[in-house]
């Protein structure tokens, strides 16, 4: 059995913790992606929509942040695995990265509609 099943619950977040700082500090996108949240916040903060509208701005943007570390988990697998060009590799990078695009346009449509609901007021 592999060292890494079955540990503590606090193991397990030292380890997410640690892979969060690691993207945080390699990877721009992430920065960036980040950077996008903190002002999503913001603006949730500031037009202070319902709460289901919370959730759904809240979700999106959390499905982006996750696309955005498993994009980066699988370019450091491959890179690791298959350090030289690859055509497959290169497919498989690229079908991450579209992960990571179609959960930023899901999230851009739930800012539409919910742009739409606030000019159309109550």
């Amino acid at each position: 059995m592999s060292r890494w099943k079955n540990r503590p619950f606090t193991a397990r977040l030292r380890c997410a913790l640690h892979g969060f700082a690691h993207a945080v500090s390699a990877e721009q996108n992430v920065r960036l992606q980040l950077l996008a949240f903190a002002a999503v916040l913001l603006v949730l903060l500031v037009l202070r929509p319902a709460p289901l509208w919370w959730a759904l701005v809240l979700l999106s943007s959390a499905s982006v942040l996750a696309c955005e570390l498993l994009n980066t988990a699988i370019e450091q697998l491959a890179d690791a695995l298959h350090p030289s060009d690859s055509e497959a590799i290169g497919t498989v990078k690229d079908c991450a990265a579209a992960a990571v695009l179609i959960a930023c346009l899901g999230a851009l449509g739930v800012a539409a509609a919910l742009a739409m609901q606030l000019l159309r007021g109550p």
